[in-house]
């Protein structure tokens, strides 16, 4: 899951981007909401946290140029704003949660994975196509029949990306987008070692190469 983290705060901006790291999210961070908008212009995101106290454009503006321009990617507001009526705003405005500070950070992240669902048209917080499944809360993976795999952050977000299209084919370039945020060194058979790890836990056919183009997962059934 990539996630675009808006926040001016340098120390919760730098908590908070840890922990998603740690979560096996691919988390950038901008301070401000210009830089904001500039960066969902240029990369896709799966989920978006907001501040709503930002320079140069405040977080609402941003929340309402986006879905201006019709972007409707899961944004969850940040803020220490507890106000009924800025709760109704943000919410009215587009937001898809509202979270106000101080939070939990398992609770950040559960509803983060909540929000996912919802705009991926999923009501289980499992992922699966039939031959294997992911626990997106546990970061297992199970083939049937056989014992829950523990995955590291990468190997459980390469898995996430496929399983999230399963038949689709992802290029290296859109694997590497799910795994790496920004300033994140990737080696160059870095999803290559990841596939063969994965393959190693969940056996061969799990993941399938299709050779010049990519790899995928096959559709249920």
């Amino acid at each position: 899951m990539r996630v675009l983290l808006v926040e001016d705060d340098r120390m919760i901006g730098q908590v908070v981007q840890d922990a998603l790291k740690d979560a096996s999210c691919a988390a950038d961070w901008v301070e401000d909401g210009q830089d904001a908008l500039h960066a969902l212009e240029a990369q896709h995101y799966d989920v978006v946290l907001l501040d709503l106290g930002l320079p140069r454009k405040d977080g609402l503006s941003v929340l309402q140029s986006l879905r201006a321009r019709g972007n409707a990617v899961p944004v969850l507001i940040l803020t220490a704003r507890d106000a009924l009526e800025d709760r109704i705003g943000g919410l009215d405005a587009g937001a898809d949660d509202y979270v106000v500070k101080p939070f939990e950070m398992d609770e950040l992240l559960a509803r983060m994975r909540a929000v996912w669902r919802r705009k991926s048209g999923m009501a289980s917080s499992v992922l699966g196509n039939g031959s294997v499944s992911l626990d997106l809360s546990t970061r297992q993976a199970t083939v049937a029949g056989a014992s829950p795999q523990q995955l590291t952050n990468r190997e459980f977000a390469l898995l996430q990306a496929l399983l999230a299209r399963p038949g689709a084919i992802l290029s290296r370039a859109e694997l590497e987008e799910r795994i790496y945020g920004w300033g994140e060194e990737v080696e160059s058979n870095a999803v290559e070692f990841l596939i063969h790890s994965l393959r190693k836990k969940l056996g061969s056919t799990v993941i399938r190469n299709v050779r010049g183009a990519g790899w995928q997962v096959a559709k249920e059934g």
